[in-house]
């Protein structure tokens, strides 16, 4: 059989064998997230409210730090893209990542909560140099995550199915932290080594995880195949490798939808700890709200494979972008009133299952129309843009918690809290989330690929056959 004949071969298997991929490594992969998740997500939803009440850095300059430090880093996620696609190891491309930096994420995470007891200026100085050391590690462990998607199956119902078992861990990950991580900080004592012991704990978590979705997982998909086009990807410079993504219209949607629902999810999780003390009044309501929340998304991306099957994952987002806005509709009705506050928390949640359970798998479908455009398939490459979002996002979320605090007059540390202060924290909760669900519907429109997609494969076939 001539070498052309085998590659052809080969790509046929991999075809074949991408479509059935087992349970145990489904959850593996998922793992992955719920790992990120048990650092990122509790720097996510407790980092403010602990540099600002715990350790008594101004809100303003926090939110500048998150900033600047995310917005910096996700500049860093095209590096890291580029430097997973030149990778070559025993173990793949993405997956050897998750092996080689597990343990020095959950020593950075460690380190966020080690703030010294000294000059508030060089609190400063060793919050933004360890956020920013913590950030740089998550982009060398979380874009050869979302990579690895696509290195799995170019299939877009597996696709999808991975997808869902990534978030649906995910979400496990944020329900934990979420209603773990006070109660823990006050069993250690309630001050700064108890939040270090719980990050101790949580960050030991993490690194078994990784390494559990590093054992479970294989990369099917090769890279390269017989037709000379495709072969000019492992000699691609990255300039040359921007520019594919500068002719990518989907991939750049779908970042900019990840980008704006990652600074949705910044409000969402930052702003609660806000809204339970001084519009609910009671913290322990953090858990709870978030509980309501996320155990609704998980019950709702139960559904999301068969709907997003039948009538795409564009269709089902705009679905549950516009029951979102519903959910907030309710809240509006009083936004003292815990139960209502709670309902439309489930209204919220049963929205965002499409979004998170298609986000995701939307970027990777964008590879092979890449590809076909261009001829060169760069799924690090793209991964990064989803990576870049998660961190800017997050980054703009998080300072825009610190922005609109300082400007409402927000004062750390409980008590009373002024008119203004509280109107702050409703627009952190309540008003600009809402429109940035409002915006997302708008930003989808525009999303055509679901159409498109099986044409490309089939032309992606035909040109390497």
């Amino acid at each position: 059989m001539s070498s052309s004949s085998q590659t052809i071969a080969t790509q046929s298997e991999t075809q074949t064998s991408d479509n059935s991929i087992s349970l145990l490594e489904k959850i593996g992969y998922g793992s992955g997230d719920l790992a990120s998740n048990f650092i990122w997500q509790a720097m996510s939803i407790f980092i403010v409210y602990y540099y600002t009440d715990v350790i008594g850095i101004a809100a303003g300059v926090i939110g500048s730090i998150m900033l600047f430090s995310r917005a910096f880093d996700g500049f860093s996620d095209i590096a890291m893209g580029y430097i997973i696609d030149k990778t070559t190891s025993r173990h793949g491309k993405a997956r050897p990542w998750l092996l080689w930096l597990a343990v020095p994420f959950a020593i950075s995470a460690i380190l966020l909560f080690a703030v010294p007891d000294v000059d508030p200026f060089w609190q400063i100085v060793y919050i933004a140099i360890t956020y920013n050391v913590a950030c740089l590690i998550y982009t060398g462990l979380n874009v050869p995550y979302g990579t690895l998607n696509s290195l799995i199956s170019q299939d877009q119902y597996q696709r999808s199915l991975l997808n869902v078992f990534r978030m649906s861990l995910a979400l496990i990950g944020v329900l934990i932290v979420s209603n773990l991580t006070l109660p823990l900080a006050d069993a250690f004592g309630g001050e700064q080594p108890g939040w270090i012991l719980t990050f101790f704990i949580f960050g030991s978590i993490g690194t078994v995880l990784f390494i559990f979705c590093f054992k479970t997982t294989r990369e099917r998909i090769q890279s390269t195949n017989a037709n000379p086009e495709s072969q000019k990807r492992e000699t691609v410079p990255l300039k040359e490798s921007l520019l594919t993504l500068s002719k990518n219209k989907y991939w750049a949607l779908a970042t900019l939808f990840i980008l704006m629902t990652y600074v949705f999810n910044g409000l969402n999780s930052g702003a609660v700890v806000y809204y339970s003390e001084y519009i609910l009044d009671n913290t322990w309501l953090v858990g709870i709200v978030t509980t309501a929340y996320i155990a609704f998304i998980l019950a709702g991306m139960i559904f999301v494979p068969p709907i997003t099957k039948r009538f795409g994952k564009r269709n089902a987002i705009i679905v549950g972008e516009a029951i979102t806005i519903v959910g907030y509709l309710i809240m509006l009705i009083d936004l003292s009133s815990v139960a209502l506050i709670i309902a439309g928390t489930v209204i919220r949640g049963i929205g965002k299952a499409p979004i998170n359970g298609s986000m995701f798998a939307l970027l990777g479908d964008t590879i092979e129309y890449g590809e076909w455009k261009t001829g060169i398939r760069n799924e690090g490459m793209v991964y990064s843009g989803g990576s870049m979002g998660i961190k800017i996002g997050s980054g703009l979320g998080t300072a825009l918690i610190g922005w609109v605090l300082s400007w409402g007059g927000y004062v750390g540390g409980g008590g009373e809290q002024s008119e203004s202060a509280l109107l702050a924290i409703h627009y952190l909760f309540i008003y600009i989330p809402l429109g940035i669900s409002v915006l997302m519907i708008l930003l989808m429109l525009f999303y055509n690929l679901d159409k498109e997609y099986p044409k490309i494969i089939q032309a992606l076939k035909e040109r390497n056959a």
